[in-house]
Parts: C-alpha cells; structure tokens; sequence
C-alpha cells in the first residue's frame, strides 16, 4: 500500500465517469426507459413490435432506439427488411454494478484522517 487507506483507495479509483454518464443520459427519457423494458419483456423484436406496445409514432420509437443503440443499451441487427433489436444485457449489467459501486462510495462516511 501507498499509506492510504481502502476506503480513502476506493474514493480515488477511476470512476467510466463518461461512459456511465452517457447510459444514464439516455435513459434520463420515460419513454425510453419503458421501450427497454418493453424489449427486455418481449425478447428481440423489430421496431414495429415496440409500436404496438406504445402510443407513439414510429418515427418516434425509432429515434429512440437509436438513441439506446447508440448508448449500448440496445443491440441493433438488420434482419431483411427489418431491424432487430435486443437489449445488451451485458452492458445493463456492467451499468447497474457501475451505479451500485458509484452509490455505495457516495453513501460511504469518509474515514476521519489519522
């Protein structure tokens, strides 16, 4: 060790600041937040799926499953004519650790320097 402590180590490692702000910016949206849920529960599906689940114009959803694509959160797959998407459960999983280990540090008291 370098004379600090575990706690005081944990409050200094690099925080994916970026890459976690970027998920959470896209989920920062009801919308989609429950498009993500919608294809968590239907499995992968096309866009047309995700219409039928929602009252909202196409054009709508799709901007918005890009947005999630674009964040990692979706998986896109051109299937014919059609675009398949998936939720990245990987990815959700990496984010949601990601946030637990941001929010247990923040929740954390700091050590009272010796």
């Amino acid at each position: 060790m370098n004379g600090t402590s575990a706690s005081q180590d944990d409050c200094c490692a690099p925080v994916a600041s970026r890459d976690v702000s970027l998920k959470l910016a896209a989920l920062s949206h009801p919308v989609r937040i429950e498009i993500l849920a919608r294809v968590a529960g239907l499995g992968p599906c096309c866009c047309k799926d995700v219409v039928a689940c929602l009252d909202l114009a196409q054009s709508t959803v799709s901007q918005h499953l890009k947005i999630l694509v674009d964040a990692g959160l979706l998986s896109y797959a051109p299937d014919r004519q059609r675009s398949r998407y998936e939720i990245d459960r990987a990815t959700m999983a990496e984010l949601s650790a990601q946030v637990a280990r941001f929010a247990d540090a923040c929740c954390r008291l700091p050590n009272p320097k010796a």
